[in-house]
Order: C-alpha cells, then structure tokens, then sequence
C-alpha cells in the first residue's frame, strides 16, 4: 500500500482503515489472556501510564496545534484561538456528560462504587462496567482519529497531513494494545474464561472505527467546524486522561513508575507526530 494510492483515496474510507488498524491494536492487547491469567499491578500501571502520555501528546500535536493553524489560516485572525478553546472545552463537557450518565466501573474499584445511572430492574455486572468504561474512553480516540483524516478533505490532503494523522492512528493504536490488556486481564482474574476475558477487552474499541468514521464524515459535511472538532476531540482525550487513567495508575503505590511510564508515552508520540507530519 503506497502514499500515492493513499492520497487519492477517500477519507472517510482512510479513517474507517485507521480506525480498524487501531481496533486490532487493541485485539492484541486483549489476547495477552491466553498467555497470563495475572500481571502485576505495577506493570498495569506502567501500562495506564504509557497510554495517557500517549493521549496528552495527540491531543496538543496531533489536535490542539492544527486547529489554531488551521483558525489561524482560514481569516480568524486575533480570534484564532477561540475554536481551540471553545472545542476542547466542549469536548470535556460532553464526555462529562457521557461519564454521568452511562453506568461504568473504573479498574480497580469495587463494583460498588460504579458511576452513571444503573438499570432499575437489572444490575449490570462487574464485568460490563468494566467494559463500558474503557469503551467510554475508546470513543473520542476514534472521533480524534475521523476528523484529523476528515481535516485532510477539501484540497487539505498533502504528504505532510496525511502522515500526520497516519502518526496520530499509530499513536492511538499503540496505546490501545496495554488498554486491552488492563481490560482482559481483570476480567480473567474475576473467574472469566480466557475467550470471553479477550472478547470483552477486544469488543471495547469496537467504537473506534464507528468514531472514526463519524468523525471524518462530520468534518466533510462541514469543513467550517474543522478547527471545532479537532479541539473538541482534544478536550474528550484529555478528560479521559486526568478522569481515568492518571488516578488509577497513581493510587496503587506506583506513582513513580506510572509517571516515567506517562513521560515515556509523551515522547514516543511527539517523536512520532513531529517527525512523520
């Protein structure tokens, strides 16, 4: 598959293959299952680590600076900064609003403390609060993925922006193989059979190509939003990170290794979008 053919294809079509690309990655992860019933908790949250440094570097090299560029290029002038702002705020507010309502269970917790709204009649169980907060998540990594490919439409798609939001899929992906693997792996160790852990921790970034897809057909449909989108894909990630990952990896008395784990994502994503955009 050559970067020629690759700029000449549609991009919805580019961000349903970023957002599959992705899914697997998080298939990989999820198989760990069928060789480990148990990791350490410290690797666990070296793993959580790992992934938010990933997502915080997206969010301002892959998301957040396209967007002023883009407002800044496209006549927003000394309001340039204003759909940065307003989209990530944005973002953050929807996936408040997201986390308040769909019930969930974070990793580690006692199904007692579950958040959202639980059915009335039927008690979800620890093992679908468990994927319904990791899918929570895995969303907006999809939605970051659809429009930074959806941005590259209307005369955008150049080497440069395509092998950015290529870096920005890889990126998400690579993330995504310890995500499955915290997904699985408590599921196997709460007595679940070793298929049903890895299709639980595979089915959880089901969402990503959806969120993908959504994302680029969105961006198309209307280019003027596309500094909005980015920015709000951004503020989703970067709720997910400090909601999520960076408290869980810092409450099991691994703080120092989660934050080397975080500093490392960070720069293997910046690394990754400076050099490849």
């Amino acid at each position: 598959m050559s970067v020629t053919w690759l700029l000449h294809q549609n991009v919805v079509f580019l961000a349903l293959l970023a957002g599959l690309f992705t899914w697997c990655c998080t298939i990989v992860g999820s198989a760990i299952v069928f060789f480990f019933k148990n990791i350490s908790r410290k690797l666990l949250d070296i793993m959580m680590g790992f992934a938010a440094g990933v997502m915080i570097a997206a969010s301002f090299w892959s998301l957040l600076d396209p967007s002023l560029t883009y407002a800044t290029q496209n006549g927003y002038g000394k309001w340039s900064w204003f759909p940065a702002a307003a989209g990530f705020l944005l973002g953050g507010v929807a996936l408040r609003l997201i986390d308040a309502v769909v019930p969930h269970l974070h990793l580690g917790n006692d199904i007692s403390k579950a958040e959202g709204i639980q059915p009335r009649k039927k008690k979800l169980s620890k093992t679908a609060l468990l994927f319904l907060a990791i899918t929570i998540h895995n969303f907006p990594e999809g939605l970051a993925v659809g429009v930074t490919f959806g941005a590259l439409a209307g005369g955008n798609m150049t080497f440069a922006g395509l092998m950015g939001a290529i870096g920005l899929a890889i990126g998400i992906g690579l993330q995504n193989v310890p995500e499955g693997a915290a997904l699985s792996v408590p599921i196997r160790a709460d007595g679940k059979s070793r298929i049903k852990a890895f299709y639980w921790g595979s089915m959880s970034a089901i969402v990503e190509p959806i969120g993908a897809v959504m994302g680029a057909a969105l961006v198309m449909l209307m280019m003027a939003i596309i500094p909005y989108a980015l920015a709000f894909a951004a503020g989703a990630m970067i709720f997910v990170v400090t909601e999520e990952l960076i408290p869980e990896s810092q409450t099991n008395g691994n703080t120092d290794v989660a934050t080397l784990g975080l500093m490392v994502g960070f720069v293997v994503m910046m690394v990754m979008d400076v050099a490849l955009g």
